[in-house]
């Protein structure tokens, strides 16, 4: 498979500008470009219209072409795009929107099965990087609707945690964003987590995997109730 999971959008230089090398090579294009068949379900506050046009003018230094999956009013023309994509990216938003709307529609199966079979490369950013992982369990996201189950994709065999932080303002009094990803490895034995700050991501090339960002950020990687590991950018095996 081929994998590109960021862990944000946006940032200081403006919407993807900070991921366009990586997303660049991830899609491996022909030089007239490709078509990207875009899901912008994660969209809530933001009109699917909107998101589809912000991504599509992010992209376009890139050569790279993009459609919406909502612009197929046809539930079986929609399941017909999924089957022929060769690129799928999946936006950042709420990830339980995210889910539930894939899940009704039928259409997470039909990109599990895309991708999984190498017929398909899949990038995804916040919530579209929670949708590679076994289940939305460590989405930052609130649940704001039923996803009406907590199974995803699955492409990946850990969790992920975008925009990983290990901020604690001053008279904050909840659990910090890693004492709730160890709460996690300790009820889920055998399911570890991959920490993402902000500006890093994950590309996955068959079975190399390769952290990317800034070496000042480092990942951390929850296996256990014990303090994460750090993890630096470069290649890493799992």
């Amino acid at each position: 498979m081929q994998l590109l999971l960021l862990s944000n959008s946006s940032s200081p230089q403006g919407f993807l500008t900070h991921a366009l090398p990586a997303i660049t090579e991830w899609a491996q294009a022909p030089a007239e470009g490709a078509d990207l068949l875009f899901v912008p379900y994660a969209g809530v506050t933001r009109g699917w219209d909107d998101y589809a046009a912000l991504v599509a003018d992010a992209l376009r230094p890139t050569g790279l072409r993009l459609r919406s999956l909502h612009d197929e009013a046809d539930p079986d023309d929609a399941l017909e795009a999924i089957a022929r994509a060769s690129h799928i990216v999946v936006g950042g938003g709420n990830t339980f929107a995210l889910v539930r709307q894939l899940r009704q529609t039928g259409q997470l199966a039909a990109i599990a099965e895309r991708v999984r079979s190498g017929g398909a490369r899949y990038l995804g950013w916040s919530a579209g990087a929670n949708l590679a992982c076994p289940g939305l369990y460590t989405s930052n996201d609130m649940p704001i609707v039923d996803p009406q189950g907590f199974d995803t994709l699955g492409l990946v065999p850990f969790q992920i945690n975008p925009h990983y932080t290990e901020a604690h303002p001053e008279g904050h009094r909840g659990e910090t964003r890693q004492q709730r990803l160890r709460e996690f490895a300790l009820l889920n034995p055998g399911v570890p987590v991959l920490g993402l700050p902000e500006g890093t991501g994950l590309r996955v090339d068959g079975a190399q995997h390769t952290l990317l960002g800034d070496p000042q950020t480092p990942a951390r990687w929850f296996t256990g109730p014990d303090a994460p590991a750090i993890l630096p950018m470069g290649p890493w095996k799992l």
